[in-house]
């Protein structure tokens, strides 16, 4: 497509003379607004899309893609539902559960926290859980005992083998009036799975010891069910109601989590737009350098055409002049966006011990570190846009350029 006389020209105009500094300069600030942009977009990209995989993993981790609710109270005869729901085509589980708001003192601290009763089996199923248990934590989950998020239980103040005492607003009737339950629990361990969400709010209790602290012997407040796909979760909804004849309600992850959803993706679609305006800025700046240095080598333009050189030859040489700051200004964004957001968690910390300053606080941002998903779809479109762009911003100068008449050109030379 481009000769080698073109690129030799083309080349050879990218490196200014003295006198033609003010022109490399400008080129200069292109090539590394055009960077700055395209490693701004395929780290934000990066860091929204790993947002949003380790909310929704976490958040279905612990909660599930679909809860069963009973018509009214809790459910009861909630086995043969469960596997009912268990042989139905994509799903993976239905588990039982007990959930109910409690308040958690020990010594002088207290705090408001979510019981969730499980079975033993059924917690070990919970990969995100099980897997991030403090030791012996299954050995000693039995009877009067809970298992407490550690940020729970530093919030406390209560270790291992210490108590801690629940307090239910579901009460007890006596003559006095209603009675808040009051249990004491030993705590057989911790759990931390890097959402401060779970970890400073869910106590994990036995099933039994559930039904009996909240009176609801032979029940469950849910089953809590698994699908093989979450992101077709409305056609399971379907599935399981047809199969249940009505005789539940349904609510699943994305009727409970939606407005949050949502939001980041608005947040995402809008940072993307807004990045993408560093690299249309960096585009016009290509865009005037080019002018620049076709009115500057108008005489040179002059002499290649009486020498026999083409308007399409002269075109070629200044967009591939053009197209070349937007290229390298590209490549060198893609390098310096995919190893940032590769390796943020380990900047942040870098910067951190320097600064001294928490610059990731998990009470604000719900996560204990940054998360970074790239994805090659989108690193590819930013990347292609950017070439777009440069490209686009090169044809009206070289245009311009080829459209240079070499007799006007040379008659005040």
């Amino acid at each position: 497509m481009f000769g080698a006389l073109e690129r030799m020209i083309a080349f050879r105009y990218l490196r200014a003379r003295r006198q033609e500094g003010f022109i490399s300069v400008i080129a200069i600030f292109s090539l590394t607004g055009i960077a700055l942009g395209v490693a701004t977009l395929i780290v934000v990209l990066a860091v929204m899309n790993g947002f949003r995989a380790e909310l929704l993993g976490r958040i279905l981790g612990v909660n599930g893609h679909m809860n069963v609710y009973a018509l009214q109270g809790p459910l009861t005869d909630y086995e043969p539902l469960a596997e009912q729901i268990k042989n139905l085509p994509g799903i993976v589980s239905a588990t039982p559960i007990i959930e109910g708001q409690v308040m958690a003192t020990a010594g002088a601290q207290a705090s408001g926290a979510m019981v969730r009763g499980l079975a033993a089996d059924d917690l070990k199923a919970q990969k995100l859980i099980s897997e991030h248990l403090s030791p012996d934590a299954f050995t000693n989950f039995n009877g009067n005992s809970v298992i407490l998020g550690s940020r729970l239980a530093e919030k406390l103040g209560v270790r291992i083998g210490g108590t801690v005492t629940l307090i239910s607003p579901q009460g007890s009737a006596t003559v006095f009036g209603t009675v808040p339950r009051i249990k004491t629990y030993k705590l057989a361990g911790t759990f931390n799975v890097g959402m401060f969400e779970f970890d400073n709010s869910i106590i994990i209790m036995p099933m039994d010891t559930a039904q009996t602290f909240f009176n609801i012997d032979k029940a469950v407040t849910s089953l809590e069910v698994m699908v093989a796909d979450p992101d077709k979760i409305r056609s399971y909804d379907l599935e399981v109601y047809n199969a249940l004849a009505g005789k539940a309600k349904i609510y699943d992850w994305q009727q409970s989590n939606l407005s949050f959803f949502n939001a980041v993706q608005i947040e995402r679609n809008v940072m993307f737009l807004i990045l993408t305006l560093i690299i249309l800025v960096a585009a016009f700046n290509i865009v005037s350098s080019m002018i620049m240095m076709v009115k500057d080598k108008g005489r040179d333009i002059a002499i290649l055409r009486t020498m026999g050189a083409k308007r399409g030859s002269i075109l070629r040489i200044f967009i591939l002049a053009g197209a070349s700051v937007g290229v390298i200004g590209t490549v060198i964004g893609f390098v310096l966006g995919v190893e940032f957001a590769l390796h943020i968690e380990a900047i942040r910390r870098f910067i951190q011990a320097i600064i001294g300053t928490d610059l990731f606080s998990a009470e604000i941002y719900f996560l204990t570190q940054i998360p970074a998903r790239v994805d090659p779809w989108e690193v590819g479109t930013v990347v292609g846009m950017a070439f777009g762009l440069s490209l686009l911003a090169t044809i009206y100068p070289a245009w311009r350029a080829a459209k240079l008449d070499p007799v006007e050109a040379l008659r005040y030379e």
